[in-house]
């Protein structure tokens, strides 16, 4: 009896994958049932601006099919942040003379190197090339993470954000008019312990590169201290703080640096998920913040800008985010008003990044 029991639960121990019992976390993702209203949008109310995208392609490719698509998504200009690519000047400005194709669709900041910043004549060099590439048509100046991360001194020491030997490419930033939009660390719980009580366990799975801890480089909260030190110290220079910051799962804080840094702005890129979970408290905090958020994706994925829309725009009830490692929730409309819309998509962009041809877009 006991032999023939045994093998009864073996046997449906056996069967349960064929019946859909046993599956890893990773696989389970059934799509709802519940049955509400659904605006699905592939085109956004307002034209926008793109505040956040990489283009490193810019200085050789045809950019018709881009501007194609751009046209369907009803963008009106792309922030290219990578306008040096991985190259140098002369990159910049054949990706300059490229997008002058397209008269006022694009956008191109430029980028900072920072080897060699032992060198006394480093920040000399660099604030010279800042001028240069301003004249010859750059908006603004695109900070790496790689900054306080990876960028390591002569000696092997991590480059701290707030490194005084920067400062005067800060200074000089707000000297020329043009923003920086920096981006710093990565979401929190990258540093965290990879465990159940971790939220981005599944991101940190299929994407074990992304994990970190206190010396791999440095803690969170000293690499995030490091950026508001450079916010603080530089009144006098715009900065676009990437990401929401990398508080859009703590607007409350997130509003108390705004309300701490008035020359701190930012952008909602790859972090929609954060304001789609939390519809009334988010709500409420682009209403209050209305004149210091920009639009951003981040990655060039047409077919994900409609997750943004839906966000933005719509009253949406539990709809699926575009990729759910990112995110397994599910994301909620936040219905903002046309006059906060229009701020996001492009009013906030016009005050603060210089070029944009404001005639292309509403009053």
């Amino acid at each position: 009896m006991h032999t023939r029991l045994t093998a009864l639960v073996l046997a449906i121990w056996l069967v349960q994958p064929v019946l859909g019992q046993r599956m890893d976390f990773e696989e389970y993702d059934p799509p709802s049932t519940l049955v509400v209203p659904e605006h699905v949008l592939t085109r956004a109310k307002y034209p926008f601006i793109d505040v956040h995208n990489h283009q490193f392609g810019m200085a050789s490719g045809d950019l018709s099919g881009l501007v194609a698509e751009m046209d369907k998504l009803n963008m009106k200009v792309m922030v290219n942040l990578s306008g040096r690519g991985r190259g140098d000047s002369d990159h910049l400005r054949r990706s300059l003379e490229n997008a002058k194709k397209y008269p006022g669709r694009f956008i191109v900041f430029t980028n900072i190197s920072f080897e060699g910043i032992d060198d006394p004549q480093w920040a000399t060099r660099t604030v010279k090339q800042l001028e240069e590439d301003v004249k010859m048509g750059a908006s603004g100046l695109k900070i790496y993470k790689s900054l306080g991360m990876f960028d390591r001194d002569s000696k092997g020491n991590r480059i701290k954000i707030d490194d005084p030997r920067i400062a005067p490419v800060w200074d000089k930033c707000g000297e020329l008019g043009i923003p920086v939009l920096i981006h710093s660390a990565d979401p929190k719980p990258f540093w965290d312990p990879m465990d159940a009580n971790n939220e981005r366990w599944l991101e940190l799975k299929t994407r074990p590169g992304r994990k970190r801890s206190d010396t791999d480089p440095a803690p969170w909260q000293t690499i995030i201290n490091e950026q508001h030190n450079v916010f603080r110290r530089h009144p006098r220079t715009i900065f676009i703080n990437a990401h929401l910051g990398w508080y859009g799962n703590n607007l409350q804080k997130l509003g108390e640096l705004m309300d701490q840094f008035p020359n701190m702005y930012t952008e909602i890129g790859a972090v929609i998920a954060e304001l789609g979970r939390q519809p009334r408290f988010a709500r409420e905090f682009l209403i209050k913040y209305q004149d210091r958020v920009m639009f951003g994706k981040d990655s060039w994925v047409p077919e994900e800008y409609q997750t943004y829309f839906r966000v933005l725009e719509t009253a949406d009830d539990y709809f699926p985010y575009h990729k759910r490692y990112h995110a397994f929730w599910r994301m909620y409309g936040l219905d903002l008003p046309d006059e906060v819309l229009k701020k996001i998509y492009y009013k906030n962009a016009l005050k603060v990044i210089p070029n944009i041809d404001a005639n292309l877009f509403p009053k």
